[in-house]
């Protein structure tokens, strides 16, 4: 039996990188997996590949800064599969600039995504999710930046920061509420996906060059790959988690231990 057997789960950003690792991971555990991305393309791929190994996707449009889309996307999910029992708050998008460089333009549209994006999905994901009486749990994607400062990375950090004690902030009163629904963040440090092949063109160098300066920053020897933090989700998505909320949980190679 899966370790995710009869759940159904939502993961946002779900068409690369981490999340399409954290959506076919969860498949392969059970869940019936609803895969969103505000780009349809590449997301419905995902799901097309999900239920071609046997698995159960659908494919739901949603841009994360969008309330309506949120409304939306609940809505489906509960029409087709009857309720909700994880959602994995994955999307997000980075800004290789420091704070003079940066724009209000700018600030603006990473704060929408990182930052009102994972309050949105919270606020209706515990919504949803209080009305089946199951345990359930909400996993919201921070990063490393959330701890330390970055000097080029000025919006970016603000936005992981709050989704830090946002999430506090939700587990406690989900807590206070008494529903079975659990709150976490999880903090990755340098993974190789898009955003960090975006701070690389940002910083002028390829890939490999940004990969292998990084990768040196790490104790552990080099960065992380996307399914090493969605085996982590893994488990705060299922019911060995169970005593686990308001916790954040750093994956980072050693980066914030030195």
């Amino acid at each position: 039996m899966g370790r995710l057997e009869d759940k159904v789960a939502i993961i946002t950003g779900a068409a690369k990188g981490i999340g399409e690792n954290v959506a076919k991971l969860f498949a392969r555990e059970g869940a019936r997996v609803v895969v969103t991305n505000v780009s349809e393309e590449e997301a419905k791929k995902v799901a097309a590949e999900i239920n071609s190994e046997g698995h159960e996707a659908i494919f739901v449009k949603l841009d994360v800064s969008k309330e309506e889309d949120w409304k939306r996307a609940m809505d489906a999910t509960v029409e087709k599969y009857g309720k909700l029992n994880i959602l994995v708050n994955n999307a997000g998008v980075s800004l290789g600039k420091n704070i003079e460089e940066t724009t209000r333009e700018e600030w603006d549209r990473v704060m929408d995504i990182n930052s009102t994006g994972v309050f949105l999905g919270t606020k209706y994901g515990i919504e949803t999710m209080k009305k089946n009486n199951e345990m359930c749990s909400i996993i919201n994607r921070s990063s490393i930046d959330a701890m330390i400062g970055e000097a080029g990375l000025c919006a970016y950090c603000a936005s992981k920061g709050s989704v830090r004690s946002l999430t506090k902030s939700a587990a406690l009163h989900c807590g206070e509420m008494k529903y079975k629904i659990r709150v976490n963040s999880v903090h990755p440090g340098y993974v190789r996906t898009a955003l960090t092949e975006k701070e690389a063109k940002d910083s002028g160098l390829s890939n490999e060059q940004y990969f292998t300066k990084v990768g040196k920053m790490h104790p552990i020897g080099h960065i992380g790959e996307p399914l090493d933090i969605a085996y982590l989700d893994l488990y705060l998505a299922s019911d060995e988690s169970r005593w686990v909320t308001g916790s954040e949980y750093v994956i980072d190679g050693g980066y914030t231990a030195m």
